[in-house]
């Protein structure tokens, strides 16, 4: 008996996983299987539209065969696997961009591979036996398939529940959350599939749907929302311990039989993908970053041995008794260069770049485009060589020929300069795009003399520090048209995990100055609060486990906290050694002020973070200290 049978009766294509006592498991062969034939119907004018469905009772499909990767994996050849996941990833874009309606019956368990064949169409029928789940953290992998997509769309912080509870979904909770669109009767697939065979329309669908009934998730919404809208998992863990009660205890008895890592980098990913720049190109991309890793440098051989091989059920996670680093997320999800995944939909042209200024922070943004597959030409007053790139003589020869400019240089004047002596040699209609944290006159300027020569124009700072920059992994707030934010944005996606379009040119350099004055007064407060609670015998992690769920809840408290041992590791970690240096949040509270006094605004609180940040470099020994680092100054001191 074949796996899959794959035919067409009168004007519907006719796909049926035919593997019932497997759950319907999805293999290699059968991916290639579905892909052939979506191919050869899309085109044909006699399949109107694709119906699929699966044998037997118990399941669509509980998800792909990965038997065959548990072996290659085990002897350290990863090829296989790297290779299914790519295609089957394909076969889900294909799904999801597929031009003639596609319509699902999804009967029982649809749980991970199956998602990605049976949740992607545009017509999903869920009825009385359909459980929907994402399952994959328990066996060292994130959601996949293109779930990661739908649980970024999903409801407030519904995906995020989803993903580290591997949580259920009946018909009600799967239309709530976006994972099918019509609740029918079972009973009534055989007549509506005949029909549908012998041409009648996706419409009698909508009629014979009926109401769900209420939704668990939805009724759990708030709850879901208060305690899975962390940033990291440890913000997760923390605000679920706080909290004990009958929904808590659940979702950390679920959660604690998941892979930690796999948890960590499915927040991740889901936090990336939220935004104006979502697409399942984006999805399947960050999907692959990991499971590209996963046998290598993930839990996923061991996830499988504890679940399938062994079943002992006691995998042996990586992370198990503490945090998962930051630098460890980040490592998993970095940009494949050549490596990556390339969907039929979705592959870029790529052009040159001429990269100035390759310094800690410009040269690895440059190394993950040139990594990418772009032409990368480089130029840099003092850096000769950087792995990947071409350095050019000059700056002018770096620009020469380019479709992008990109720059990252110290400050505006500088700035200024470099865009005089360039700007001739570049083409018109090319992109600059301008990643320094420059004053906004001096942004502003160069965009009009960008835009006179016939140039789009970007100011996009960024946020996320040396390890953002070389992880690709960086946030940033971008200023300009439509147009050339638009032109900008694959470039983003590839240095980055979050572009947000501020506005006209200038905007992004206002956004991260005000962001990081923000920063830079809670970061002094932070360190203030901690110095008190030393002189009131306050246990430093008491502290934290207080305010961290209270509304002294901040970034630089739950995220980048500057008392050593407490909350997730950062540079107070690591003897201050700067992620972000003291010198540089100086250097930002200075153009905050300098933009407040151009525009008249009272910013008295950012004035004093100016006054004591230059204190503390300048006066002090805080140069070449991280920016957290103003906590032993203030542990040290006494009221004046």
């Amino acid at each position: 008996m074949a796996d899959i049978e794959i035919r067409t009766k009168g004007s519907a294509g006719r796909i049926t996983l035919n593997r019932p006592d497997a759950l319907n498991a999805l293999t290699r062969e059968m991916c290639g299987e579905i892909k052939s034939a979506l191919d050869a119907w899309q085109t044909d004018p006699a399949v109107a539209h694709v119906l699929i469905d699966a044998a037997g009772e118990r399941a669509f499909c509980a998800g792909g065969d990965i038997a065959e990767m548990y072996r290659t994996g085990t002897a350290d050849d990863y090829t296989y696997g790297r290779q299914f996941w790519a295609e089957e990833y394909r076969l889900n874009a294909q799904i999801f961009n597929y031009p003639k309606p596609i319509i699902s019956f999804l009967q029982g368990f649809t749980m991970g591979g199956g998602v990605g064949v049976g949740c992607h169409g545009t017509h999903r029928i869920v009825g009385a036996s359909s459980r929907i789940a994402m399952p994959e953290c328990g066996i060292g992998l994130v959601p996949d398939v293109g779930g990661s997509l739908m649980l970024a769309l999903a409801p407030g912080r519904l995906g995020e529940y989803l993903a580290l509870t591997s949580a259920r979904m009946d018909a009600a909770d799967a239309i709530y959350a976006g994972f099918a669109d019509l609740n029918i009767d079972e009973a009534l697939w055989p007549d509506l599939i005949a029909r549908l065979e012998s041409g009648a329309a996706p419409d009698i669908l909508t009629e014979a749907a009926t109401p769900p009934g209420p939704s668990a998730l939805q009724a759990q919404q708030a709850q879901i929302d208060r305690h899975f809208g962390g940033e990291r998992l440890s913000d997760i863990r923390t605000s679920l311990s706080h909290e004990p009660d009958a929904f808590t205890r659940d979702a950390e008895k679920r959660m604690a039989r998941n892979s930690p890592l796999s948890m960590a980098c499915a927040i991740d990913i889901i936090h990336r993908l939220r935004g104006p720049s979502i697409s399942m190109a984006k999805a399947l991309d960050l999907e692959y970053r990991f499971t590209f890793r996963a046998m290598e440098h993930g839990d996923f051989l061991e996830g499988i041995r504890a679940a399938i091989i062994d079943k002992d059920r006691t995998p042996h996670w990586q992370f198990a008794k503490g945090d998962v680093p930051a630098v460890t997320v980040s490592k998993m999800l970095m940009p494949l260069g050549k490596d990556a995944l390339e969907l039929e939909e979705a592959v870029m042209s790529k052009g040159k770049i001429g990269f100035i200024g390759l310094g800690n922070m410009g040269a690895p943004m440059a190394q993950n485009l040139a990594r990418a597959g772009y032409d990368v030409i480089g130029f840099d007053t003092v850096v000769e060589t950087v792995p990947d790139l071409t350095i050019a003589a000059s700056a002018a020869a770096a620009v020469a020929g380019a479709d992008v400019v990109i720059t990252m240089l110290p400050n505006g004047a500088i700035l200024r300069q470099v865009v005089d002596d360039t700007l001739q040699h570049v083409k018109p209609g090319a992109l600059l795009l301008d990643c320094s944290t420059v004053d906004v006159e001096s942004a502003r300027a160069v965009a009009a003399q960008a835009e006179a020569a016939g140039m789009l124009y970007v100011d996009a700072p960024v946020s996320g520090g040396i390890g953002g920059a070389a992880a690709g992994t960086l946030t940033f707030m971008a200023g300009g048209s439509a147009k050339a934010f638009a032109a900008a944005e694959p470039l983003f996606e590839i240095m980055g995990q979050k572009a947000v379009h501020c506005g006209e040119a200038g905007a992004g350099q206002a956004a991260k100055i005000c962001n990081n004055m923000i920063l830079g007064a809670t970061m002094i407060a932070t360190c203030e609060a901690f110095a008190l609670a030393d002189k009131l015998g306050l246990d430093r992690q008491k502290m934290f486990d207080v305010v961290s769920t209270s509304s002294g809840y901040s970034w630089s408290m739950n995220a980048y906290c500057p008392a050593p041992g407490v909350g997730p590791q950062s540079p107070a970690d690591n003897g201050y050694v700067p992620g972000f240096a003291a010198e540089l949040m100086l250097k930002d509270l200075g153009l905050s002020q300098q933009a407040a006094e151009a525009v008249n605004a009272d910013t008295p609180m950012g004035a004093q973070a100016l006054a004591l940040y230059r204190t503390f470099v300048e006066e002090e020994d805080g140069a070449g200290q991280d920016f957290s680092a103003m906590l032993p100054r203030f542990a040290a001191r006494e009221r004046s």
